[in-house]
């Protein structure tokens, strides 16, 4: 052990030895000198308390507003969630009450299909690259990933289950399940390859034929799945069987009295006469959608247009109808022209009638190629057969942006069992509209011309666009500060004042999924800690309480007053700052205007000062609810470039873009002086920093008169004033009087971004006043120099006009302030040795390999820590102040899949604990950059995406059993639907979502889907709609326990029994008694069997061996059963008589 230890000490020293080699030799490269000096070169190690690369951690707290890249919807019925995937491998989750949340997957793909397992808290994702993505909605996560080997062509989820079907480009169909205990995703043994739908219909499939779609029938117990291919084959396979139930579209059919149906721009209720032709089914898929409830008819879109309607229906299709056969298919056609579309999307929504035979398909594609890109709607009818269909009504929907995807929401009608739909249409770039009932109305009305009616847009939370943002501050409420309860009660009572009173024509978004954080069992917060505005250029400001990740509206605030004529008042906003202290907030916009406002107004704040140049003029006001402004400040046309509270909120500096400052005094409504110019070159201003440290008092007493510059007040703080060009000055905030002004690389045209006081005593450990300045290039690597050479003072050096101030520190003191001064392209650290005195000579300096746009000071444990920088590029540098040394790196694309834009840095704010808001087009959104605050506190305050009393009540529902649902209604949707729907109004499908949940019996797919696929020897007739369901007794395990599913199949089987015995006999046969000729292929496929004539025979006495062991197995089992059925319907008898008199809470 102790050989091992010797052995790792001189591995590292060796490794110590070439790091120093290597050091030399760079700096040799430089031109550096390589002997080693007798004095020890700064040292860059950081010491204890600064920051560190651990106590880092960029990643997004708070997200609102639809990603531009937007390309698909999902809709989860029963929790109202929406889910929105993205082209960069995002996906956004929208519910009610301002609930919002965003999920980022590790790589920027785009998601080709998305889907909610319904009601169970798991979102399904597949990207591009064919990885299948679980995410737990609950806790914000991805549960589990599966990386599929081949191309994913088809993808559908059994609802009320975790099982999902996937087709590929090779025409298999496979099922996987997700396990939400073991948060896992796995792959059944069941498959359907398309050799064996091949083989099982009797019908040839060419190689490779993509699975284009995989439906599960409605009311099939989930039993059947439709299977859609490339070229047009469309199969009905029973699971539970094994077999073909159903084909249709296959080429070898060909397609007779075709019925055609021409839909003309103006909808007319006629219909063209039936055709005779014949044309073979080799057309190319490219959407479907059942158009029914009951799985009867299918709606399928093809490559050149076409949309056919075709009867899928199992029960007797074959009846004399007018002296002829009926059809299978209806050919509906969008436009004339022999060049359409591909029909892309199609939907169907049901009409409020019971019998399923009407409502609108929602259409897009299929038109005229080069016509206007619109939404189509028809509105379908049809008596019993779909030969008898006829389109009643066209509507083409013009779209506001190009279309991406859309989705029906089924909501609750006060009439009970009536139910209206609605629409939300997603469009290019990320734009969501709502058409509701009203909507629907107008447009189904509009027959003659396009529809012309105007949706409701995506209510965002944070507006950002419409209104344009233009400016943001994130302001903080001190929980000692006098007014914070009050403010607190204020904001309580404006939240619930704008949530009662909705205005006039205001659409309320439809969603209501999610649990806000107070339906939480957790400690609420009372105090209002944080608010976040926004300026806009139609000059309103907005409000919100950011407290927690759920922010709230509090106040729209329209600049001015009411009754007064202010010109300028509605120009854009372009600054504004909040004081803590006085809860004051301060507003400027591009016509030098500056309003002042009181949050909390007091009965003796009536008045309003309108200041000017020549005239402070006051008027009475009506006391309002709400913010109250108290004054207006119009001194300079120029616009307001900065503004920032002093002295506790006693005084309102403001810097103009002309390159003058004024301070006002907001106790006497006042203005206390003008400069002139901070600036030989009228540069803007465009940083202010009031200096409210202890250490500024310390310099300025501990000075003679002449060091202090000529301060009349030392106590009085200090203004650094910083403009566009690098020109600092330093402001006598009790007279206005410039103490000290330089100029920085004058000449060099340095851009100015940011100023910064540092207040720190660990950067005198670092930088010693007897030592040389450091120097850092672009790798952060120190280098040793005279730094002081690169600052070129300007004509007014920064020292005061009526006396120079010393060149040297004065003994024992120490600088404990900083300057950091941020420009595009460097970053300079100097020292404050005092009040008036910025000493060049001693200073860090970053020059920049990409342009800067914005900074911010981050703190750890109260201290200036660290510099945050943002580059126009979107990257992020995260730098310690104690050397300036890159810490941690990070980019809006990793962190928010954000490129940088324009103007972008004007809405950025930020706090001093790490938390950024930044705003990019129709998004917004809070990043934290600690790794341990938590100011948010996440999780806790975060609302909950599933609500868990809802998937209870449902998950209830839908297990009753037959005999229950009886005694509660019809379907068991009496009681627990009306408790859901008291709990969410607007958000179940009653006719659908319920019943068909219900169907599909989880235990029973689980013993299918466990077992692999072993076709059944007999096959369908091509041709005929029906086929003889074989019920295999050995498939019955009376040992197992009573499940819904056996209710169920009880149920099928009574109804079974009450058929007469001739009809059951001839079901499904065809009225024509001759023998069918059977095709070449379909006898190859029935009876041809590889090998020798040997094989054949021990082939054929195996079978005969296992058919006898079957048939002893059913004789023994028949006795089994007979004698199981009498104690089961002695147990069910019993069961109903205790039954009768319980309440349904009592059932669980």
């Amino acid at each position: 052990m102790f050989a091992k230890r010797l052995l790792q000490k001189a591995a590292q020293q060796l490794q110590q030895q070439q790091l120093q080699q290597q050091q030399r030799r760079r700096r040799s490269n430089h031109g550096e000198e390589e002997e080693e000096r007798e004095t020890p070169a700064p040292q860059l190690n950081v010491p204890l308390g600064g920051l560190k690369s651990m106590d880092l951690d960029p990643h997004v707290t708070v997200h609102y507003g639809v990603p531009s890249t937007a390309s698909i919807m999902a809709l989860d019925p029963i929790q109202s969630l929406l889910a929105i995937g993205t082209l960069d491998g995002r996906i956004k989750v929208i519910g009610g009450d301002n609930i919002e949340a965003l999920f980022v997957s590790a790589k920027q793909l785009p998601f080709k299909h998305l889907e909610f397992l319904q009601n169970q808290g798991f979102l399904i994702g597949i990207s591009t690259d064919n990885n299948i993505q679980v995410w737990d909605i609950k806790y914000r996560d991805v549960a589990c990933t599966l990386q599929w080997e081949s191309n994913i062509t088809a993808f559908s989820v059994i609802q009320g289950t975790g099982y999902m079907y996937i087709g590929d480009d090779n025409g298999m169909v496979f099922v996987l399940k997700c396990d939400a205990g073991q948060r896992e995703i796995v792959q059944l043994p069941y498959l359907i390859p398309a050799d064996s739908v091949a083989e099982a219909a009797a019908i040839s499939v060419p190689h490779h034929q993509s699975v284009v779609g995989v439906l599960t029938q409605p009311r099939s117990l989930g039993n059947r799945l439709l299977i859609a291919y490339e070229n047009g084959l469309i199969v009905l396979w029973d699971i539970s069987a094994n077999q073909v139930v159903l084909v249709r579209g296959h080429k070898d059919l060909q397609l007779k009295e075709e019925r055609v149906i021409t839909l003309p721009k103006v909808a007319r209720n006629e219909l063209s006469e039936d055709i005779s032709d014949s044309e073979p089914m080799d057309k190319e898929i490219s959407s479907l959608c059942w158009l029914s409830a009951d799985g009867s008819v299918l709606a399928v879109g093809y490559v050149d247009g076409d949309i056919l309607l075709w009867n899928m229906s199992t029960a007797v299709s074959r009846k004399q109808h007018g002296g002829k056969e009926s059809n299978d298919v209806v050919k509906l056609q969008i436009a004339s022209g022999d060049r359409r579309l591909p029909v892309i999307v199609l939907h169907w929504s049901p009409s409020r009638s019971q019998n399923g035979h009407n409502g609108q398909l929602f259409v897009y594609g299929g038109d005229e190629i080069g016509s206007e890109e619109v939404l189509t709607i028809l509105s379908l009818n049809w008596a019993s057969g779909i030969e008898e269909v006829k389109c009643i009504g066209r509507v083409d929907l013009r779209l506001n942006g190009s279309y991406a995807d859309m989705v029906l929401l089924p909501t609750s009608s006060p009439i009970g069992g009536v139910h209206t739909r609605s629409l939300i249409v997603l469009t290019n770039p990320g734009q969501l509209h709502v058409y509701d009932e009203g909507c629907f109305s107008a447009l189904m009305s509009q027959q003659d011309t396009k529809a012309t009616v105007s949706p409701s847009p995506y209510p965002m939370v944070i507006p950002t666009v419409e209104p344009q943002m233009t400016v943001s501050h994130l302001g903080f409420v001190h929980a000692d500060v006098a007014f914070s309860g009050d403010f607190s009660k204020i904001v309580a009572a404006a939240k619930h004042h704008l949530k009662n009173n909705v205005p006039t024509g205001h659409t309320k978004w439809p969603l209501t999924g999610g649990v806000p954080p107070s339906r939480l069992h957790l400690s609420e917060v009372n105090q209002v800690e944080r608010i976040y505005i926004a300026g806009y250029r139609d000059g309103s400001v907005r409000m919100w309480d950011a407290t927690c990740p759920t922010l709230s509206l509090i106040y729209v605030l329209d600049l001015g007053v009411i009754d007064i004529t202010i010109p300028g008042a509605n120009a854009a906003v372009s600054a504004i700052d909040f004081c803590s202290t006085t809860l004051s907030l301060a507003v400027g916009n591009e016509c030098g205007l500056v309003f002042l406002y009181k949050l909390i107004s007091s009965s003796e704040e009536t008045t309003l000062h309108i200041v000017t140049e020549t005239e402070n003029k006051v008027q009475n006001l009506v006391q309002e609810d709400g913010p109250q402004c108290i004054a207006i400040f119009s001194l300079l046309n120029s616009r307001i470039g900065t503004l920032k509270f002093g002295n506790s909120g006693t005084k309102l500096v403001v810097g103009f873009e002309c390159g003058q400052v004024a301070v006002f005094d907001t106790s006497t409504m006042s203005v206390l002086y003008v400069t002139d110019m901070a600036s030989d070159s009228s540069s803007p201003v465009i940083s202010l920093v009031v200096s409210s440290f202890a250490e500024c008092s310390k310099l300025a007493n501990g000075l003679s008169e002449s060091e202090c510059g000529g301060l009349r007040n030392p106590e009085e703080p200090s203004i650094f004033i910083l403009t566009k060009n690098a020109h600092v000055a330093i402001l006598d905030s009790s007279n206005g009087d410039i103490i000290g002004s330089q100029s920085f690389h004058p000449g060099n045209n340095h851009t100015a971004i940011s100023l910064h006081i540092i207040e720190s005593s660990h950067l005198v450990s670092e930088v010693s006043l007897d030592s040389h300045p450091v120097n850092l290039s672009e790798d952060g690597e120190a280098k040793e120099g005279n730094a002081g050479s690169k600052f070129d003072q300007g004509s007014n050096p920064l020292t005061s006009e009526s006396a120079a101030c010393s060149q040297t520190t004065p003994l024992g003191l120490e600088p404990k302030l900083f300057v950091l001064l941020c420009c595009e392209d460097m970053i300079s650290l100097l020292p404050l040795t005092s009040a008036t005195k910025i000493d060049n000579k001693f200073t860090r300096q970053v020059n920049l390999i990409k342009p800067c746009c914005w900074t911010t000071v981050l703190k750890k444990d109260e201290k200036d820590s660290g510099l945050v920088i943002v580059y126009q590029t979107g990257d992020i540098e995260i730098r310690s102040l104690l050397n300036l040394e890159v810490v941690a790196e990070s980019s809006l694309m990793s962190i928010l899949r954000w490129n940088f834009k324009t103007n972008m840095d004007k809405m950025m704010s930020s706090s001093d604990s790490g938390n950024i808001a930044l705003v990019n087009g129709c998004e917004f959104a809070f990043i934290s950059l600690s790794a341990h605050e938590n100011d948010l506190r996440i999780p806790d305050s975060l609302p909950c995406l599933h609500d868990e009393v809802i998937a209870a009540a449902v998950g209830a529902s839908t297990n009753l059993s037959p005999d229950q649902k009886k005694l509660q209604g019809t379907d068991g949707r009496g009681t627990f639907g009306g408790i859901i729907k008291g709990l969410k109004v607007g958000e179940v499908d009653d006719n659908s979502y319920f019943s068909e949940m219900g169907s599909n019996d989880p235990a029973l797919l689980e013993g299918i889907f466990s077992e692999p696929l072993t076709l059944k020897t007999s096959t369908p007739n091509p041709t005929a709609h029906d086929d003889v369901i074989e019920l295999n007794i050995d498939d019955i395990e009376i040992d197992e326990p009573v499940t819904v599913s056996s209710s169920s199949h009880q149920t099928k089987h009574d109804e079974w029994e009450r058929k007469g015995e001739r009809e059951r006999l001839f079901e499904g046969a065809s009225i024509d008694t001759n023998p069918r000729p059977r095709t070449r292929e379909e006898i190859i496929a029935k009876y041809r069997k590889t090998g020798d004539a040997s094989s054949a025979a021990s082939q054929a006495r195996d079978k005969l061996v296992q058919r006898q062991e079957k048939l002893e197995r059913i004789s023994r089992r028949t006795e089994e059963l007979q004698s199981g059925a009498e104690d089961f319907a002695s147990m069910a008898s019993e069961l109903a008589k205790r039954m009768e008199n319980r309440k349904w809470w009592n059932m669980f």
